[in-house]
């Protein structure tokens, strides 16, 4: 039977259940000619009748009980799931999967997103930390975090974050023991935190700029990792030069226990976007997340 002649279907249910083609038309909300006219057509197309008329009544024949058992639970099963996702207009619920890295979700995300969860605990919320690129509509992600620089043109992009800074720091006592670099290609003599890009396995080249002039070094050292917070945590415990993001580490500089080095050759990176597919349509769970990420400067 062709999906158009579905209706007619759920009417001879009404009908079956009503027993009655006046009040099936009321609760319907259409003419009882119209109604009438519906079920002679279903009846026709599937070749044998379904309803039993009199002038006092309306009963199902074998074939029209069948069907009437056959369709309720089924339709009634239907009926809830779509009065549950119209309750989301009114309750917002439901999960929000984001793919981010590690600085998105520790410096923008998670200390825009903690307060707003607790004001809606129906939405569930679902952070992948991948440092690496994701295709989020394949992958099955509502959105992504990427740098402003890095999106992709058929995407709808909000901004997050402002923008911000790598830095390559390290602890005190390494640079009292290797004295601090005044070039960047001065890094190649000293031991350098490698990270490993997820998705392409590849080294990261520390990029820096100055004057106009940028600079792609690759570095060497006794430790890689993928992660900003391991480079830190090795950096304070005298490993060597960790390049990391300078919201990670702020607090670490003001205490002295990290230091700066290269600090005039620091790039500055346009701040952190949340990227989605613009011909979805989201349920009000994500619009109360966009909304609560939403950079409205300082």
């Amino acid at each position: 039977m062709a999906r158009g002649n579905f209706n007619e279907l759920v009417w001879f249910l009404a009908v079956a259940e009503e027993r009655s083609f006046t009040k099936a038309a009321a609760k319907l909300g259409i003419a009882q000619s119209t109604l009438s006219h519906a079920m002679k057509q279903l009846e026709a197309r599937m070749g044998f009748r379904l309803l039993m008329r009199t002038t006092r009544s309306v009963s199902t024949t074998e074939a029209g009980e069948r069907l009437r058992q056959s369709m309720a639970p089924r339709i009634g099963e239907i009926e809830t799931e779509i009065e549950a996702l119209m309750g989301f207009r009114d309750k917002p619920a439901g999960t929000v999967r984001i793919t981010l890295s590690d600085h998105a979700m520790e410096s923008v995300v998670w200390p825009r997103l903690c307060p707003v969860l607790k004001s809606y605990p129906d939405i569930r919320l679902e952070l992948d930390i991948d440092n690496g690129f994701r295709n989020i509509v394949e992958d099955g992600y509502d959105a992504g975090v990427r740098l402003g620089e890095s999106l992709e043109k058929d995407m709808i992009a909000v901004r997050i974050g402002p923008d911000w800074r790598l830095v390559a720091v390290g602890s005190p006592a390494y640079f009292r023991r290797n004295p601090p670099p005044d070039h960047p290609r001065a890094l190649m003599h000293h031991n350098c935190m490698n990270r490993r890009e997820a998705r392409s396995g590849g080294l990261y080249a520390w990029e820096f700029e100055k004057d106009g002039e940028e600079i792609r070094v690759r570095i060497d050292g006794q430790l890689t990792f993928n992660t900003s917070q391991a480079m830190i945590d090795a950096a304070l415990e005298d490993y060597g030069i960790a390049y990391v993001p300078e919201s990670l580490v702020e607090h670490h500089l003001a205490a002295g226990r990290l230091q700066l080095a290269l600090d005039d050759w620091s790039p500055k990176f346009t701040g952190y976007h949340l990227y989605y597919p613009s011909r979805r349509q989201h349920l009000p769970a994500f619009s109360i997340i966009v909304d609560a990420l939403r950079y409205r400067g300082a």
